[in-house]
């Protein structure tokens, strides 16, 4: 037998309606905030992730899907949404639409990282990316949106925590403060973050080992560094922010993992999925787009790990509604199978959810059936029913039983269903 690899997962029958319950819930609320969606291939060009990212990372550096393709070119599977919708929009001159252009997406992306509770090889992400405008009430908006995707899904005990990571030239003061506050301190470090001393210094901050994390403690606070225009940005954000009652913490220790961040960074984070507790992560990135080669353009946006947010829900007890069948129409003989499948055609094309027996099962069998898949009715054909154009109606959480007229069948129906 052939295995699933390791670190993917099949969303078999019995769990896809949470995913479609979920996927939907987000799709109409990207609506109500007039984001649409963007699809980009599931495959770029490797330089795409080096130029956006960073070769520094460990997106990067350790865990992209990389391969050479048939025509000798490096592909790379997408381990996040953001660098190719900022490819997208450039290559297809988006700029040219009304600014602000809000975009979504729901995509599957692909790390090659140790596989653990909602952290897969193959994970799906819902993002928004907003492009053309500099503007705090940009950020707001887009919090904004996250904040009550994850209010709107049932989500409970999840905080906002909020920093703000400067433009290029306050941040470059801010890592020289910072590798002055390490230097002597980078022996009794963990490999990486030596590692990342040299190459990646903000990453210092994002370390989860607890010795690391000890020494820590009494770094310099990059919102001490900000120049007078990103202090002014953050300090607007966090006034909008309270105005429209999105509650949230300042965490200077917030970096983010990519390079194209600037400005605002925030994260959502729960305490219910052990020490890995982020749901949400985003920011703004208002360098991204000319790095790639196209005009300078505010863009901000953050992304949600699906996986993650339906193990939340599913702790936190959400109600996913499933699917289930309306009505089970059921023959009490198999010579009228025909009948049954005429009344259930005419049932799905009034938009009423039905199926029927299709296998010769004994009426008995077909009760348990319906059982199994949860429908609400049953509607029982025989000989006497189709004689005398007549049906009985039986509601299966009670076993309460109405007549009905087959002609007012579907009208029936649709009221009580």
């Amino acid at each position: 037998m052939i295995n699933i690899p390791k670190g993917t997962k099949d969303v078999l029958p019995s769990e896809s309606y949470k995913w479609q319950y979920t996927e939907n819930k987000l799709r109409e609320l990207a609506r109500l905030y007039n984001a649409r969606e963007i699809r980009t291939p599931v495959f770029e060009h490797t330089e795409l992730f080096v130029r956006s990212i960073g070769d520094e990372t460990d997106v990067v550096s350790k865990e992209m899907y990389t391969f050479e393709d048939k025509g000798g070119r490096s592909i790379t599977l997408k381990p996040e949404g953001t660098a190719p919708v900022a490819r997208s929009y450039i290559e297809n001159s988006l700029e040219s639409l009304s600014l602000p252009l809000k975009t979504y997406y729901i995509i599957p992306a692909f790390r090659y990282e140790r596989p653990q509770a909602g952290r897969l090889r193959e994970f799906h992400q819902f993002g928004v990316e907003v492009y053309g405008a500099t503007s705090p009430y940009l950020d707001l908006d887009c919090i904004s949106l996250a904040y009550n995707a994850l209010v709107g899904l049932g989500l409970k005990n999840v905080k906002l925590r909020l920093n703000s990571i400067g433009c290029p030239e306050c941040r470059k003061k801010y890592v020289e403060a910072l590798r002055a506050y390490y230097a002597d301190k980078l022996d009794d470090m963990c490999p990486t973050c030596r590692e990342r001393y040299a190459k990646n210094t903000l990453r210092l901050l994002d370390c989860k080992v607890p010795a690391c994390r000890e020494i820590g403690k009494n770094t310099p606070v990059i919102l001490d560094y900000l120049c007078d225009d990103c202090r002014a940005h953050h300090d607007k954000l966090c006034e909008l922010l309270t105005a429209v009652g999105v509650p949230y913490e300042i965490d200077p220790g917030i970096v983010r993992g990519l390079d194209y961040y600037t400005r605002t960074v925030f994260e959502f984070v729960t305490e219910e999925l052990g020490a890995q507790g982020t749901v949400c992560g985003g920011g703004r990135y208002d360098n991204l787009v000319s790095s790639l080669g196209g005009k300078p353009t505010g863009c901000v946006g953050f992304a949600v790990g699906l996986e993650r947010i339906i193990m939340l829900m599913e702790k936190q007890g959400v109600n996913f509604c499933e699917n289930v069948p309306d009505v089970f129409v059921m023959s009490q003989s198999p010579e009228y199978a025909t009948d049954c499948i005429k009344i259930t055609s005419e049932l799905r094309n009034a938009g009423i959810s039905a199926d029927t027996e299709m296998t010769g099962r004994s009426l008995k069998a077909q009760f348990k059936y319906a059982d199994k898949l949860r429908a609400k009715y049953a509607v029982v054909i025989g000989g006497n029913e189709i004689s005398e154009e007549k049906v009985k109606i039986k509601k299966l959480s009670d076993g309460t039983e109405e007549e009905c007229g087959l002609k007012a069948l579907t009208a029936r129906l649709k009221e009580i269903k």
